[in-house]
């Protein structure tokens, strides 16, 4: 069996998340589809994480397994014909049959666009947020974030995962062309941990919550202390990084 990763790019609004789901329309089950009827075999794509319903990708990668070899210009030409209009699978190359999308996963980078101006062309991919913010409160409350690992109060409830911790590298907010934009890079996030942070700065933003409170809403991890959750359509995953040294 020859392994390979692929690159993706999507907006998911058509989508239940990433995940197949009995009776959902999901993109992994999307893509499969379509890589099992190009190479003639059943393929399993496994991803570098799991998207919620309405979240999308600039840049995701997963792999899969086949007995074909492939060639990369045909196989992107074809595969993108089979796949919706809103998915693009944007590289494909060979690894190591050890290596894994998800598991070598060194970090992962998402950014959240907040619109401050109405705006009918970001409806589907930034959140209309029409209070005024202060975007300097907001960044001092991102760097607090830098000072913890434990991020129970940003998970979601009633999740199956044996560790809340994480390691957040960055998280800063800059403002572009009218859109407020978080980045954040962590080595793993908790199932809605980007949208619950980015719901609580924005409350932070609006000083309905001190840094003190913002703080003790991270100590005390609590996710009913925290703020609300940001909608999915404003996320996108935009990097997962590797050692590709080591995957290749």
């Amino acid at each position: 069996m020859l392994r390979y990763f692929i690159r993706i790019s999507f907006l998911g609004n058509n989508y239940c998340g990433w995940q197949t789901q009995p009776g959902q329309i999901s993109v992994q089950g999307t893509i499969e589809k379509c890589i099992s009827n190009l190479t003639k075999n059943k393929i399993t794509i496994v991803g570098a994480g799991r998207t919620d319903a309405g979240v999308h990708a600039t840049s995701m990668y997963a792999h899969f397994d086949t007995t074909n070899t492939i060639e990369k210009k045909d196989f992107l030409k074809r595969i993108n014909l089979y796949l919706p209009k809103d998915i693009l699978i944007l590289d494909i190359l060979p690894v190591k049959d050890k290596s894994h999308a998800r598991f070598d996963a060194l970090s992962r980078t998402y950014k959240y666009f907040i619109n401050q101006n109405k705006d009918p062309f970001k409806i589907n991919q930034s959140y209309f947020c029409k209070y005024e913010l202060d975007l300097k409160l907001m960044n001092k409350a991102a760097k607090i974030l830098l000072n913890f690992d434990d991020f129970e109060c940003f998970s979601k409830s009633k999740t199956d995962v044996k560790t809340f911790l994480c390691k957040i590298n960055y998280a800063e907010l800059n403002e572009e062309k009218g859109l407020i934009i978080l980045k954040i890079n962590a080595n793993r996030f908790l199932r809605n941990m980007v949208r619950a942070i980015v719901g609580t700065l924005i409350e932070v933003g609006r000083k309905r919550i001190s840094l003190n409170t913002f703080e003790k809403i991270i100590l005390e991890k609590n996710r009913s202390n925290a703020g609300f959750s940001a909608p999915a359509h404003g996320l996108f995953l935009t990097d997962v990084d590797y050692d590709w040294d080591k995957i290749k």
